[in-house]
């Protein structure tokens, strides 16, 4: 299950979960493109993928879909909390009260319902399961501008700590998952900022020129690993390694 997969790093997530031949639950606020291409040019060897239009803070509809995704694929395994907004940014107290608590409500409220549902999924079967909840850099270190961003990145780490404590038992693996910067629709958002708004913007522009992002290839398979080492011993906040480099020279 991946949510956000519309755009940005869930929809590239997707692509390569799909290449590497996982079955799919894609949703987001409008329906998730498949990440095979037209359905109908696929065939039955490709993995089975279950689509639809879900906003992750209407839990209603997030669980009727985890069922139809259980339905249709057996069981979910992978749960990935994706889905998240960067606005609004400026200084917190220029900010538009109603967008504050809006971005709460998608970045934090999204998360704690996805794992709700997903911890309860693994309760009622066996074989464990793993909750790989997308988090930042920005969870630790304060931005100016970022005060609702930063706030609700901090709290998706420590949703997943308690997590990793109270599912533990029951088979549940959780990781707190810092993608690094990559060149999504929200880094152009960020590098259109002016610095009266975020003043930390010239630090994102120069990772830009100098193409220093981690691709979505680069985190499905960081991501992939992480299936391979969870375990209780499995440490709950994760940082992607950066893509780009320079070998350390002797």
């Amino acid at each position: 299950m991946v949510t956000g997969a519309s755009r940005g790093i869930g929809s590239g997530i997707a692509k390569r979960l799909f290449e590497l031949g996982y079955s799919l639950g894609l949703c987001a606020r409008h329906l998730p493109e498949h990440p095979g291409g037209r359905s109908e040019n696929l065939d039955s060897s490709t993995p089975t993928v279950v689509r639809s239009a879900v906003d992750v803070t209407d839990f209603d509809a997030l669980e009727e879909f985890s069922a139809d995704v259980i339905e249709v694929c057996g069981r979910i395994d992978v749960w990935i909390n994706n889905a998240g907004i960067l606005e609004p940014i400026g200084p917190l107290a220029d900010s538009d009260p109603l967008n504050l608590l809006r971005h709460v409500e998608v970045n934090v409220g999204g998360v704690l319902l996805g794992s709700r549902i997903f911890a309860r999924h693994v309760r009622s079967r066996s074989g464990g399961g793993v909750l790989v909840n997308i988090t930042s850099g920005a969870a630790r270190s304060p931005y100016r501008g970022w005060a609702p961003y930063c706030a609700s990145k901090a709290a998706v780490d420590m949703i997943t700590e308690v997590v990793a404590l109270e599912e533990g038992g029951s088979g549940l693996t959780a990781f707190a998952l810092a993608p690094g910067v990559v060149d999504t629709s929200m880094q152009e958002l960020i590098r259109s900022t002016d610095a009266s708004r975020f003043p930390q913007v010239e630090r994102f522009r120069e990772i830009a020129s100098s193409g220093r992002f981690n691709s979505t290839k680069w985190i499905a398979d960081h991501i992939v690993e992480l299936l391979n080492v969870s375990g209780a011993d499995s440490p709950v906040r994760v940082r992607v390694p950066d893509e780009h480099v320079e070998p350390t020279k002797n």
